[in-house]
């Protein structure tokens, strides 16, 4: 759908912005919810975080926002620089964009993009979240990956598809109805 390289930022800004704030609270309550509760005796996932003073992220406790802002940063910067472009180029692979049928075509980028992040945005968050008050393992580093990769996976493969992709795509045709209207009618002058 994106069409030069600013629509193509655009878009992989309001994904990124979705994605991140559905994986924070994914993270935060379905993964760890209980056992933060646990930990500190509170009836709640926000009230466990907030007497732990905070999302053990970086050796050390961050307010939730922080926590939220930084993750942005990264999977943005990984998205534009990774995510996007190997994955399309992955579907081409396959597929051939000009005679797929563009719903099985998106489905397709939308698959190799899980792909690629699950793993990449997954050894990030091995190494923002380590437990470093044990010092440094690489074993429990690779373990911990592993356990994320597992953890995100079916996560980032159903919401990405049934459910943050089509919103990313109704407000990217929103934002962009404009220019989406004048290349409807180019190509109808061009047949």
């Amino acid at each position: 759908m994106p069409r030069n390289q600013f629509q193509r930022m655009i878009f992989a800004l309001i994904t990124v912005i979705i994605t991140v704030h559905a994986y924070v609270f994914y993270s935060l309550y379905v993964v760890n919810g209980s056992t933060l509760m646990s930990v500190t005796g509170a009836d709640s996932v926000l009230g466990a975080i907030k007497a732990q003073g905070g999302v053990y992220m970086f050796g050390k406790m961050l307010p939730i926002w922080a926590v939220v802002l930084i993750e942005f940063v990264f999977a943005y910067t990984l998205e534009c620089a990774m995510g996007s472009p190997c994955s399309f180029k992955l579907a081409c692979k396959n597929f051939n964009p000009r005679e797929t049928h563009p719903v099985l075509f998106e489905t397709a980028v939308i698959c190799a993009t899980v792909g690629i992040m699950v793993p990449a945005m997954s050894f990030l968050a091995t190494l923002f979240y380590y437990p470093y008050y044990n010092g440094f393992n690489i074993l429990t580093m690779l373990a911990n990956w592993l356990k994320l990769i597992c953890f995100n996976f079916p996560f980032a493969f159903f919401t990405q598809l049934f459910f943050i992709q089509p919103l990313t795509r109704t407000i990217f045709k929103l934002l962009f109805r404009k220019d989406l209207a004048n290349r409807k009618s180019e190509k109808i002058t061009q047949e």
